[in-house]
């Protein structure tokens, strides 16, 4: 009885194993066969993105379909974007889709561009491309790549505030992010400092928001009776501007300076 045991197993693993081979021997194969080629936009193409219009449409990315030889399945497009001249070395992820084409807003857009390390607020030479796939990461095939040009905007941290006013480079103005980015010391929690150009005679306010309208906001906010009346000690060089809403002054001499508000130890300073 043993012996028809080990027999009988014996057949299941041979069988098994024809079987195996013979799914191998079937499976479809399926090769490369032509890449995608990337239409739109072109290389005259030129866009400047603001914040204001994040959710507009920046462009539409239009391309042919890549084939693949053998039995077809789902193709997968990605829309690539690299520093000019550096043969995608370093490709940024913009969006993917089955389709062959994708609008892309203003917010995507900005947000790969800053992410791979683009000039924020400066004209950036953009190589784009698109890298097809079979499935999720099967036989790339790659286009051709357009270089166009776009100017990102700057994206603040969250836990940064404003400085907006006369005297700093913005002045009294939120539009094309022409508010001065005032953020945390890094590793502090309560702990603001920028370096700014500050202009002698002129008044500024520290804002603790913006809900990037085209006018700014103007609501919540620190002026400097606000920091006396808390028991502040301020720098010789900041006084009250007296200009009704009680801002801060800046008397010093026009220039690069460093400006810090450290709520830990109840001082602003101007160095």
């Amino acid at each position: 009885m043993k012996n028809i045991y080990k027999i009988l197993i014996a057949f299941i693993g041979v069988l098994a194993v024809s079987c195996n081979a013979d799914d191998v021997d079937n499976r479809p194969v399926i090769d490369a066969g032509t890449a995608p080629v990337l239409l739109t936009p072109q290389s005259n193409f030129s866009i400047v993105l603001s914040k204001e219009t994040e959710k507009n449409i920046a462009a539409k990315v239009t391309w042919n379909k890549a084939t693949y030889t053998g039995t077809q399945t789902i193709v997968n497009y990605t829309i690539q974007v690299a520093k000019a001249g550096t043969n995608f070395a370093a490709p940024i992820t913009v969006a993917t889709t089955t389709a062959v084409s994708r609008e892309l807003t203003v917010e995507e857009l900005n947000s790969a561009l800053v992410n791979g390390g683009f000039v924020e607020k400066e004209v950036n030479n953009v190589d784009i491309r698109i890298k097809s796939v079979v499935g999720a990461v099967g036989l790339p095939q790659y286009s051709n790549s357009f270089t166009i040009k776009a100017t990102p905007y700057h994206i603040p941290l969250a836990s940064s505030h404003r400085l907006v006013g006369a005297a700093t480079p913005g002045g009294w103005s939120w539009d094309g992010d022409a508010e001065t980015e005032f953020p945390l010391v890094v590793g502090q929690t309560n702990i603001y400092q920028v370096t700014i150009v500050l202009k002698s005679g002129e008044g500024f306010r520290e804002f603790l928001k913006n809900d990037f309208t085209s006018g700014g906001n103007w609501g919540t906010s620190n002026n400097f009776k606000y920091y006396v009346d808390n028991g502040y000690t301020i720098d010789s060089e900041l006084v009250n501007a007296g200009d009704g809403d009680n801002n801060f002054k800046y008397t010093g001499p026009t220039g690069s300076r460093v400006f810090k508000i450290d709520n830990v130890a109840k001082k602003i300073t101007v160095d």
